[in-house]
């Protein structure tokens, strides 16, 4: 199959059974989405004394011996402390084929925990941007910004998604896709991308985000639906409609669009132009096709921001445009969609947290 676009968990299958993907111990069924592969951590951890790229002509490990405080075994589980950076081996591998890229990105619950993860490789000079036919190991960075957190070998905080050739559709493409099946409830603000906007008049009540709060306990990763979510995030209310952001701060808001995959597409979360605001809108970018996708149709589902205020604090307002979702054409329709027969966390969200706290 030569198709261009993502690739999707059938032809993810074929790459694994060639050997172009590779794994000690083995990929584990579990680990394949519709339209990436999530990635494990591997046994040690490095604590570094600064965030690196490879370079040309350098490999990850020939870094770390050259920042590395220390070391963490993670086979029985480790904290990573807040504020602190680790380059962590994980236990796959690549020997892409020639005109197949990759590009990395964290996980919806990484993000949402304020869990700084990217993807770094041999000879890199970007993060989470893997090149045509690279061959060799990957590593991941964590750096944990808000609470530090119990890790363990074999636990999933980024994910891969591969790409043959350029599917990204313009906005004459991304228009015309929308008057065949809506991309989201309302107006589809269309400029490189589909715009969304921030929710700061909720329909009931006036919570509209959470703060996390600054000295807390450790978030054992394992855990789900374990920790009261008062113990680690603050509410976060506006009766105006707009909002003060901390520099510093990390924020969980969600969007005012309800947003649809199609089956034949994914898309990307990409931060919008720094022009607009002092602030980052997104860790974890990738959307699933079928996202917020059903047979029957529907109002499809809002996108949860992760936010952080940088140098100035800054008046965010109902309905200000914070980001865009980039679409691209699947390769071809993946065999499972998102939030069908597959543990989707996130499928018909709304403000949620992590998967890790409860309601108290």
């Amino acid at each position: 199959m030569t198709a261009t676009g993502v690739l999707p968990d059938q032809e993810l299958r074929n790459l694994i059974a060639q050997g172009a993907i590779s794994a000690d111990p083995a990929i584990l069924p579990a680990q394949i989405q519709p339209a990436s592969l999530d990635l494990r951590l591997g046994t040690v951890a490095y604590r570094v004394r600064a965030s690196f790229l490879a370079g040309h002509g350098r490999s990850v490990a020939e870094r770390i011996e050259e920042f590395e405080m220390h070391r963490v075994d993670l086979r029985e589980g480790a904290v990573l402390e807040k504020g602190c950076v680790y380059v962590i081996p994980l236990m796959e591998r690549l020997a892409l084929p020639a005109g197949l890229t990759a590009v990395a990105n964290a996980k919806s619950s990484t993000g949402r925990l304020d869990l700084l993860t990217r993807t770094i490789t041999d000879g890199g000079v970007e993060f989470d941007r893997i090149k045509d036919g690279y061959s060799g190991p990957l590593y991941a960075e964590v750096c944990p910004r808000s609470f530090s957190v119990l890790v363990r070998a074999g636990q999933r905080l980024n994910q891969i998604r591969f790409r043959r050739g350029q599917a990204v559709l313009s906005d004459a493409d991304l228009l015309a896709l929308h008057g065949q099946e809506p991309l989201v409830d309302g107006v589809a603000r269309i400029s490189e991308g589909l715009g969304f906007s921030v929710d700061l008049k909720p329909e009931a009540g006036d919570l509209v985000g959470y703060r996390a709060k600054p000295h807390t306990g450790v978030i054992d990763l394992d855990r789900i639906g374990h920790y009261p979510a008062p113990e680690f995030w603050e509410e976060v209310r506006a009766r105006d409609g707009r909002i003060i952001l901390d520099p510093g701060a990390f924020y969980i808001l969600v969007s005012r669009e309800a947003v649809t995959i199609p089956p034949d597409y994914a898309a990307e979360m990409a931060p919008y132009l720094a022009m607009v605001g002092e602030f980052r809108v997104h860790y974890a970018g990738f959307f699933d096709p079928g996202f917020g996708h059903s047979a029957s149709g529907g109002a499809g589902s809002r996108g949860v921001l992760e936010v952080r205020c940088h140098e100035a604090p800054f008046v965010l307002e109902h309905g200000q445009v914070v980001g865009r979702l980039v679409y691209e054409r699947m390769s071809a329709r993946p065999t499972t969609l998102y939030g069908a027969g597959i543990a989707s966390n996130y499928q018909g969200q709304g403000l949620k947290l992590a998967k890790h706290f409860r309601a108290d």
